[in-house]
C-alpha cells in the first residue's frame, strides 16, 4: 500500500518549499519531493548566489572608482573572482540548509529523488509510491538551455549557462552574453566588475526589453560608460565553438561582425521541466508554450492537482511562485485565500544601478490608449544619491489623469529593489498619488524620490 500524505509537492524550489511549509503550518500532512538540493534553482544556482556576486561586483566598482573621492585610500586593488564565488557558495549552502530546517520545523517530510506522477493522485519517488488524499502540487520549475540550431549547445566549458558561471575559479578575459534580460544584464555587471571584456547581445531592439524603455536606455548608457559592449537588435547568425574559445557571427544594423571570446554565456530563456514527470499519463495538459494549463485557482486539468511557479506560466519570478505556493496551500486547507493580483508583482534586475518596476510601462499605457500623466524625479536631484555618488537613475510614476490611480511605476536606482515595495503596497490597496504624498518620507533618503515623482505627476514637484 502506498504511503499517504494530505499534500505532496513535486519540487523543492521557492514555489514548492513555500507551499509545503504553509501546508504544514495549516496542519496538513505534507511531503515535498526534490531530486537535487532544497531551495531549487533560486537558492542554489540562481537568485541567491548571483546576488552575492553582484554585491562583490558593486564593492569592486566602489573601491576602484569612488573610494578616493569618498576619502578612502586603498592603494593597488586586486580582484579575486574565485573568492567571490566561494562566498556566494557559502551563502547558497546556508540558505539551502535554512530551507531544510524550516521544512523540518513545520513537520514536512522530504522525499529525496525524482518524482513521477501516476494517475489517481499518486507520485512514484525512486521505487516507492506515495498517494495524496487532498492534493498534489506541481512545482518542477525550469532549467537552462542553449541554442543548438546555431551551434550554441551548452558544453560547460566554452559555452556555459549560469549554472557553470556561478562556479568559475576566475573571470574570463572575454565573454559574450547572449540575452540581455535580467539575467544577462546581471552577469554583464558581474564579469565587467571583475575585469572581463563583456559583449552583451540582445535580439530585441533594446536590452531589458520587458522594462519601460526609459529604464532600458538608462542601463544601456550606464553599461557603455563602463565599457560593456551592448549589441541590441542583434542576432547570432552562427557560432564556431572551439576548445578554448568561441567565434560568433553577429548581425546588427544590417552588418555582420565576427566576435571571438573565451566564453559564451547563454542567458536567452529557460526550458520547462516537464519531460519524464508523467504529466500526460496523469491527465496534465500543457499549453502551446509548454506551461501547465491552470485555471484561476491554479488547478490543472487533472482532478486534485495544482501547478505553481515557473511551470505554471509567467512571470517566471521566485516571489510570484512563492505567493502561488501560499495561495494553493491555503486553498487546499479551505481558508479562502485572497486572490493573487498578477498585475501587481514587482520585477527587479539587480545590476548597478538596479531596475525595479510594477504595473504598466509607458509604452503599454499608450498602446491601451489610457489617459495618463507621467511623474518623474531624477536621482541627480536627490541628496542621499549625491552623498553616495549614486545619481544614475530616476523614479517614474504613471498615474491615471482623472482619479490619480497608480498605473505603473519604474525605478532605476542603487537600491531600486528596496524602493519599489512602497508602490506595490500602494497599488495593492488602490492608493492614489495624492495618498503617496500624504505619507511623510524621511530625509535624506532615496525614497524621497518616490514622493517627488508622485508630486511631479500632480504638477507640484518641489526639488526640480
Amino acid at each position: 500500500m502506498a504511503k499517504s500524505f494530505d499534500v505532496i509537492v513535486l519540487g523543492g524550489g521557492p514555489a514548492g518549499y513555500v507551499c509545503a511549509i504553509r501546508a504544514g503550518q495549516l496542519g496538513l500532512a505534507t511531503a515535498v519531493v526534490e531530486r537535487e538540493k532544497l531551495g531549487g534553482v533560486c537558492v542554489n544556482v540562481g537568485c541567491i548566489p548571483s546576488k552575492a556576486l553582484l554585491h562583490s561586483a558593486y564593492l569592486a566598482n566602489v573601491v576602484q572608482h569612488d573610494a578616493k573621492r569618498l576619502g578612502i585610500m586603498v592603494g593597488d586593488v586586486s580582484l579575486d573572482f574565485g573568492a567571490a564565488v566561494k562566498h556566494s557558495r557559502q551563502v547558497s549552502e546556508q540558505n539551502s540548509k535554512g530551507v531544510e530546517f524550516l521544512l523540518k520545523k513545520n513537520k514536512v517530510t522530504v522525499l529525496s529523488g525524482t518524482g513521477v506522477l501516476k494517475p489517481g493522485r499518486k507520485i512514484q519517488v525512486n521505487t516507492e509510491t506515495y498517494s495524496a488524499t487532498k492534493a498534489i502540487v506541481i512545482a518542477t520549475g525550469t532549467r537552462v538551455k542553449g541554442i543548438p540550431q546555431i551551434g550554441l549547445e551548452l558544453n560547460k566549458t566554452t559555452v556555459i549557462s549560469t549554472d557553470e558561471a556561478l562556479f568559475l575559479d576566475a573571470a574570463p578575459e572575454s565573454i559574450a552574453i547572449v540575452g540581455a534580460g535580467a539575467v544577462g544584464c546581471e552577469f554583464a555587471d558581474i564579469f565587467n566588475a571583475f575585469g572581463s571584456d563583456v559583449t552583451l547581445i540582445e535580439m530585441l531592439p533594446r536590452i531589458l526589453p520587458v522594462e519601460d524603455a526609459e529604464s532600458s536606455t538608462t542601463i544601456a548608457k550606464s553599461f557603455k560608460r563602463r565599457k560593456i559592449t551592448v549589441l541590441a537588435g542583434a542576432k547570432v547568425a552562427s557560432a564556431n565553438v572551439g576548445g578554448t574559445n568561441v567565434t560568433l557571427d553577429v548581425v546588427a544594423g544590417g552588418d555582420t561582425q565576427s566576435i571571438t571570446v573565451d566564453k559564451v554565456l547563454m542567458a536567452a530563456g529557460r526550458a520547462l521541466n516537464t519531460e519524464g514527470s508523467g504529466f500526460k499519463e496523469a491527465g496534465i495538459q500543457l499549453d502551446d508554450q509548454g506551461f501547465i494549463k491552470t485555471d484561476s485557482s491554479l488547478k490543472t486539468t487533472s482532478d486534485g492537482v495544482y501547478g505553481i511557479g515557473d511551470i505554471a506560466g509567467p512571470p517566471m519570478l521566485a516571489h510570484k511562485g512563492s505567493r502561488e505556493g501560499v495561495f494553493v496551500a491555503e486553498l487546499i486547507a479551505g481558508t479562502n485565500p485572497h486572490p493573487i493580483r498578477y498585475d501587481n508583482i514587482p520585477s527587479v534586475t539587480y545590476c548597478h544601478p538596479e531596475v525595479a518596476s510594477i504595473g504598466l510601462t509607458e509604452e503599454q499605457c499608450k498602446e491601451q490608449k489610457l489617459d495618463f500623466v507621467v511623474g518623474r524625479f531624477p536621482l541627480t536631484a536627490n541628496g542621499r544619491a549625491r552623498a553616495s555618488l549614486e545619481t544614475d537613475g530616476f523614479v517614474k510614476i504613471l498615474r491615471d489623469s482623472k482619479y490619480g490611480e497608480i498605473l505603473g511605476a519604474h525605478i532605476v536606482a542603487s537600491h531600486a529593489s528596496e524602493m519599489i515595495h512602497e508602490l506595490a503596497v500602494a497599488r495593492e490597496n488602490e492608493y492614489t498619488v495624492e495618498e503617496i504624498d500624504l505619507a511623510v518620507h524621511a530625509h535624506p533618503t532615496l525614497s524621497e524620490a518616490v514622493a517627488e515623482a508622485a508630486l511631479d505627476s500632480l504638477g507640484r514637484v518641489i526639488h526640480t
